[in-house]
């Protein structure tokens, strides 16, 4: 499976995500052209969908729900999402990815 593009900087990483609201459960679904691709259970109304967004990222990133933001596509199906205090390559690994030159 590929992986998705992550940028990273001093401050954490910035990650492109592919978001499908309405879903039955919320999980990740895998990578669709370089973004990664998560199903959420939530509505796509009232910022809803974008709440559990956060939640679930917090959740299998074991980051602080304020650490995450989403930077670009609030109501957008593709967001742009700010993570902060986190490598890309710790961020891959917690999201099941294996990054480059790992085992």
């Amino acid at each position: 499976m590929p992986e998705p593009e992550i940028q990273e900087d001093e401050q954490g990483v910035v990650l492109i995500a592919k978001i499908v609201p309405g879903s039955s459960k919320t999980a990740l679904a895998g990578v669709l052209d370089r973004m990664v691709k998560i199903k959420v259970a939530a509505p796509p109304e009232k910022g809803k969908a974008n709440e559990c967004l956060v939640a679930f990222l917090a959740r299998r990133l074991c980051v602080r729900k304020n650490a995450i933001a989403i930077v670009a596509g609030q109501t957008s199906p593709v967001k742009h999402v700010r993570i902060e205090g986190i490598s890309a390559r710790t961020c891959l690994e917690r999201l099941g990815f294996n990054p480059q030159g790992s085992r």
